[in-house]
């Protein structure tokens, strides 16, 4: 699966409620999360992000509370894939439960700046960065996860089997 985007950048320890603040939790409605998405980090990130963009960010990305909602926001923002050094871990079983894709990787974290033009390759373990034309070597997606992922999310794999 490949990914190709601008990239909005933030740092270290974007909590959950950054991503999606406590005050929008009264709705499930995908477009409005989607309006309000990292509103707490960057108050203008829904009106700049375009379908495809990319975040990259530091250690620790979606710690906080277990809220589906914030990965949920990420994706009907329109963004195709989180880039981090790291992530919490319920925040990246949410993701992959959803059907965002998520990579770790401290070297592209550290190195990819905003607006840079960046191509994901979950399948082939590779990101590059097409601004820079740096590569960085990532952890291949299993092959049980491309499913679930391509298939949109965890509940639409099963249904399809």
């Amino acid at each position: 699966m490949a990914y190709k985007g601008k990239v909005h950048k933030f740092g270290a320890d974007i909590n959950t409620d950054e991503i999606i603040p406590a005050r929008y939790l009264n709705t499930i409605d995908k477009a409005e999360l989607a309006k309000h998405c990292m509103e707490d980090a960057d108050k203008h990130f829904a009106s700049k992000v375009k379908h495809g963009d990319i975040i990259v960010a530091g250690k620790n990305f979606g710690c906080g509370s277990s809220r589906e909602h914030a990965p949920v926001s990420i994706k009907a923002v329109g963004v195709s894939c989180v880039i981090a050094e790291s992530f919490a871990r319920i925040f990246f079983r949410n993701c992959i439960n959803i059907g965002l894709p998520i990579i770790e990787s401290k070297e592209a974290s550290e190195r990819i700046k905003a607006g840079d033009i960046v191509s994901v390759d979950t399948a082939g373990g590779i990101i590059k960065d097409l601004t820079t034309k740096e590569s960085f070597k990532i952890e291949k997606y299993p092959a049980f996860m491309q499913k679930i992922i391509s298939a949109g999310g965890l509940m639409a794999h099963i249904g399809k089997k």
